[in-house]
């Protein structure tokens, strides 16, 4: 077997840098810390228990605060009117004035005798409030929240309402995209129940299974009508594969949706380039070796190969021949 010629070897180096190059520009960029995609305005305002240090807002009743609801729970049928009430504390030393309203879909249903309470200081007071199921309410489960506002910060009391009726729990899990160590989805309730979602992961690779987490509780509550954007880490997703995702989500009540995508891993791009590199490099150097190997030994050069005495220009020499005068035949001196 020939080794290579120089302009092959060029060309072998030009190809492994070209696809170098290549590789590192089609590699994703390290995607950015993603922050929590559950997050909803209801779930970061402040909670009833985390108000301010100088006054608190939560539904009324139980003594000890590791007593107190966690919130405002009420049912009833379409047309009723239903009551509960809401415990301010003002702890400070000056009266407290607490502006109040009613915020989501059960919020809108709540009215208060007074829009403002003022509460002495270091007073607890119990305000009164009425909620009033819309007679064409349907049946199911609502929630929105009490907003307590001191002017400069704000508690959020949550309301729960169950409306008697048929229920109905659907769930699906929607937009399921696959990027990098991170597994992007939706939940949406579409029936008319709260819901407790339960997550399943499984992946599959060309060679067997890669990610299979059992069914687990979600951290959220999902009203009806509510979408939800969530992502699902996976630290260890392969680094060369062609993989299927899938997703399973139940809840209780029967609700229960599969979602499916599947995504291409290819190698990280300079780990790809720097190897291809390094073959090209050991290439060069193994024809290199075989070339001098080769002239150590005497070899023959390879077909179509010229020797050096081969390429040098050659001249015909003659041998000069003296001049002389002409005598013509037959002449006599």
């Amino acid at each position: 077997m020939s080794p290579p010629t120089p302009r092959l070897r060029r060309a072998l180096l030009v190809l492994t840098t070209a696809l170098a190059a290549l590789l590192c520009a089609l590699a994703p960029l390290p995607a950015a810390a993603d922050s929590p995609a559950d997050t909803d305005p209801a779930d970061t305002a402040r909670a009833a228990g985390d108000g301010p240090a100088d006054w608190t807002a939560r539904p009324a009743g139980g003594g000890a605060d590791r007593d107190a609801r966690p919130y405002v729970y009420l049912e009833g049928t379409p047309g009723t009117a239903l009551q509960d009430r809401l415990a301010v504390t003002n702890s400070g030393r000056a009266p407290l004035a607490v502006r109040l309203r009613g915020d989501g879909r059960a919020g809108a249903w709540i009215g208060f005798a007074a829009d403002t309470v003022t509460v002495p200081a270091r007073t607890r007071a119990e305000v009164p409030l009425a909620l009033t199921v819309p007679p064409d309410a349907v049946p199911g489960d609502a929630s929105g929240e009490v907003v307590a506002d001191d002017g400069d910060e704000e508690i959020r009391v949550p309301v729960r309402v169950r409306i008697g009726g048929p229920t109905l729990a659907a769930l699906t899990v929607e937009d399921v995209e696959i990027s990098g160590g991170t597994i992007r989805y939706a939940l949406v309730n579409r029936g008319n129940a709260m819901l407790e979602p339960r997550l399943a992961v499984r992946a599959d690779g060309m060679f067997g299974t890669l990610l299979d987490r059992p069914e687990r509780p979600l951290p959220l509550e999902l009203a009806p009508g509510r979408r939800v954007e969530r992502t699902e880490p996976w630290p260890d997703a392969p680094a060369l594969d062609a993989v299927t995702v899938r997703l399973r989500v139940t809840a209780p009540g029967g609700a229960r949706d599969e979602a499916e995508a599947s995504a291409t891993y290819l190698p990280v791009a300079p780990a790809v380039g720097g190897g291809l590199l390094v073959l090209g490099g050991l290439a060069l150097l193994g024809s290199g070796a075989y070339r001098r190997r080769r002239t150590r030994r005497g070899d023959p050069e390879p077909p179509g190969a010229e020797s050096a005495d081969d390429r040098q220009p050659t001249t015909e020499t003659r041998p000069l021949v003296k001049a002389g005068p002409l005598v013509k035949a037959g002449a006599e001196s």
